[in-house]
């Protein structure tokens, strides 16, 4: 189905050309590398418990009780939380001896990190440059 039929769809198709465009081709493979890993490290940090759970272990480690202490949840409520960010791999956990440690993995979120800052190298003139390429599109040329 040819995309003149969809103009939205041909708009958008554009839209994400001149963005894939933009990035260099080796930090694009960098970066294709570190989609799901992606997900799960933004998908960890959207809730503000976990957050806040990553911003007490920047002190250290802490056992899962200690960690669990000032929220207003359940042990199982906070064991989940920490699922969650175990799976993106922000936190690791370890026995020591009856009690479960949790500690900040701050490597783990190194790509989350460097895919952001791509964002930051676009400039003025990246803009200009599609803002002229998309206007013949949407008729304000």
């Amino acid at each position: 189905m040819p995309l003149a039929i969809y103009p939205a769809m041909q708009r958008s198709y554009i839209f994400n050309r001149l963005v894939d465009d933009s990035f260099p081709p080796m930090q694009s493979e960098k970066m294709a590398h570190h989609i799901p890993k992606l997900d799960a490290t933004f998908a960890a940090l959207a809730d503000p418990t976990r957050r806040a759970i990553l911003t007490r272990l920047l002190d250290g480690d802490l056992p899962v009780g200690t960690l669990a202490e000032p929220f207003d949840l359940t042990l199982a409520a906070v064991s989940k939380h920490l699922q969650i960010l175990m799976r993106a791999n922000l936190v690791t956990t370890q026995k020591r001896g009856r009690e479960k440690w949790c500690s900040l993995n701050p490597d783990a979120i190194a790509p989350a990190a460097q895919w952001i800052e791509a964002f930051g190298a676009w400039g003025s003139e990246d803009f200009d440059r599609m803002e002229a390429a998309i206007a013949p599109l949407l008729g304000t040329a």
